[in-house]
C-alpha cells in the first residue's frame, strides 16, 4: 500500500508542473496589459514601459517563467498588482470561509444523504424511493443562489434566528460562528445531498444484488448488518469518488454562495483577480486549485485501499 502511494504521489508532481507551465502561458499569451490596469487610461507610453520593466513584462516568456518558478520553490506567491499585499497572505486572510464552509457542508451533506441513500436502495420501488428521487431532482433544479435568498427571507428577516450575511471567525466563538455558517451550509447541501444520495442509491442497487448479499442474509445475518457491512462497504467507492470532488470544489470556491451571503472567500478572490487581470493572485489560485484536487483524489486513493483490498495489488 505505501508503495501504491508513494508512486501516486510521484506522478502528481509533474501533473503540477504541466499546470503551472499551462496557467503561465495561458495568463501571459491572452490580450490584456496589466500595466496598463495598474496605469490608468491617461498614462504615457514612458510609464507603461517603466511599469513593464519593473513586473519583469519586458523580458523573453521562459525567463520570467523561470523566475517565476524559482520564487514559487521558495514559496513566493508573489506579490498583487492591483492591492500591493503579498498574495500569500490575501489567500490566508480568505482560506478559513472556505474550509469553514467546505468542511460543514460535506459533513452534514454525509449525514443525510448517505442513510437518504441507503434506505431509497433498500425500498426500492417504494414511496420512500421515490420520495428521496423526487427530493434528488429538486436539489438538482433549484439554484443555489434561490434556496440561499428563501433561506434568508424565512430564519434571518421573518424569524431573526440568525444574521442575514458576513462571516465570524470560529475563534471569535462557536456560536457567532454557528450562527453565520449555518445558512450558506444549509444552501449549498441541497445540491451535495442530491448528488450523493442520488450515487448512494445507485451504488446499492448494484451490490444488493450481488450473491454475497443473498449469502449474509441466508446465514442469518440481521438486515442492519447486511446493509452496512457488507452492501454499504462494497459500495462506497463511487460514493467516497463524489465526495471527495465535492469538497474539493467547495474548498475552490463557490462564487455564487460566498456573493448571496457576503463571504470573503476563495472563490470570490478568484473572481476579483480575473477582473482586475492581476497575474500573481490568478496564478496562486489556480495553482492551489489544482493542488487541492491533487491532494483530495491522493485521499481518496487512500479510502480505496481501506474499502477495497483489491486496490491496493
Amino acid at each position: 500500500m505505501l508503495g501504491y502511494l508513494l508512486r501516486r504521489i510521484l506522478a502528481a508532481i509533474p501533473v503540477m508542473g504541466v499546470v503551472a507551465l499551462f496557467v503561465f502561458l495561458l495568463l501571459r499569451l491572452t490580450p490584456g496589459d496589466p500595466a496598463a490596469i495598474l496605469a490608468g487610461d491617461n498614462a504615457t507610453p514612458e510609464q507603461l514601459d517603466r511599469i513593464r520593466t519593473s513586473l519583469g513584462l519586458n523580458e523573453p516568456l521562459y525567463t520570467q517563467f523561470f523566475t517565476w518558478i524559482g520564487k514559487l520553490l521558495q514559496g513566493d506567491l508573489g506579490v498583487s498588482l492591483i492591492s500591493n499585499v503579498p498574495v500569500l497572505k490575501m489567500i490566508s486572510q480568505r482560506v478559513e470561509p472556505s474550509i469553514s464552509i467546505a468542511l460543514s457542508t460535506i459533513i452534514l451533506a454525509i449525514v443525510v444523504a448517505v442513510p437518504l441513500g441507503v434506505i431509497a436502495a433498500w425500498k426500492h420501488g417504494t414511496w420512500i424511493d421515490r420520495f428521496v428521487m423526487g427530493l434528488s431532482v429538486v436539489g438538482f433544479s433549484v439554484p443555489v443562489f434561490v434556496i440561499g435568498y428563501v433561506l434568508i427571507q424565512i430564519f434571518a428577516i421573518e424569524l431573526r434566528w440568525v444574521p442575514v450575511q458576513g462571516f465570524r471567525s470560529i475563534t471569535a466563538g462557536f456560536g457567532p460562528f454557528f450562527e453565520r455558517i449555518i445558512l450558506p451550509t444549509c444552501t449549498l447541501s441541497f445540491i451535495y445531498v442530491a448528488l450523493i444520495a442520488r450515487m448512494t442509491r445507485a451504488a446499492m442497487l448494484d451490490v444488493l444484488g450481488e450473491d454475497y448479499v443473498r449469502t449474509a442474509r441466508a446465514k442469518g445475518i440481521s438486515e442492519t448488518g447486511v446493509l452496512l457491512h457488507h452492501a454499504l462497504r462494497n459500495a462506497a467507492v463511487p460514493v467516497i469518488t463524489v465526495i471527495g470532488t465535492g469538497f474539493a470544489l467547495l474548498i475552490s470556491g463557490v462564487v455564487v454562495t460566498e456573493s448571496v451571503f457576503n463571504l470573503p472567500g476563495i472563490g470570490r478572490l478568484t473572481v476579483d483577480a480575473v477582473l482586475a487581470r492581476d497575474y500573481p493572485v490568478i496564478q496562486a489560485m489556480i495553482l492551489l486549485t489544482s493542488l487541492i484536487y491533487v491532494t483530495v483524489n491522493l485521499l481518496i486513493d487512500v479510502a480505496y485501499t481501506l474499502l477495497d483490498p483489491r486496490i491496493r495489488y
